[in-house]
């Protein structure tokens, strides 16, 4: 039985361990770096033993991206919880934005590059986590309209947002005022 505790553990370790390398060489040098030849040269294992654990590069990212979408679920639920009465809407956008543009190849995986990861009812629960406090401060603002049809306008409005600014479609100095025409336009009656 310890014995294959230890395996167990080590097998986890091994992941995380490839995760990890794998997000660190995206941070750096974005995503095009990171293959499974070199991510294996990095972590000093074997092609296989990578395989072992992920069935290539596309599973490796799905990992990066489903860990940096339980970050982003953290950092969304923290913003909402430590906001004052009335601000949770713009302390969860601005989450958002400072998320996307600190962990920009994270962001990637997770919204560009991902294949692997069903989003809806079928998602995993990091997936429903990060989703949950976006619902938490749009869906009181939906009215005779679906909640999470709301959500989702909310959501697609402020990633459109951080992926503009990501590309630098937009105007680096407008940032906060492009941030407080959306939250009027979701808080106007």
């Amino acid at each position: 039985m310890a014995t294959q505790q230890r395996r167990e553990r080590e097998r986890a370790q091994r992941e995380t361990l490839i995760v990890n390398a794998a997000r660190e060489m995206a941070e750096a040098d974005g995503w095009p770096a990171v293959t499974v030849r070199r991510l294996a040269e990095r972590i000093e294992y074997s092609q296989p033993v990578l395989y072992s654990h992920f069935a290539g590069r596309g599973a490796i990212v799905d990992a990066v991206a489903l860990l940096g979408i339980g970050e982003l679920a953290a950092s969304l639920e923290a913003a909402r919880v430590g906001a004052a009465p009335g601000e949770e809407l713009e302390a969860v956008a601005q989450a958002y934005l400072d998320f996307a543009a600190e962990h920009p190849a994270v962001f990637e995986a997770a919204f560009t590059l991902a294949e692997g990861l069903p989003f809806g009812p079928d998602a995993p629960d990091e997936l429903k986590a990060g989703f949950a406090p976006l619902f938490a401060v749009f869906a009181p603002l939906a009215g005779d309209h679906d909640p999470e049809a709301v959500t989702e306008a909310g959501w697609a409005a402020i990633h459109g947002l951080a992926v503009l600014a990501r590309d630098g479609r937009l105007r680096p100095r407008h940032q906060r005022e492009r941030l407080a025409v959306l939250l009027e336009k979701f808080t106007s009656t």
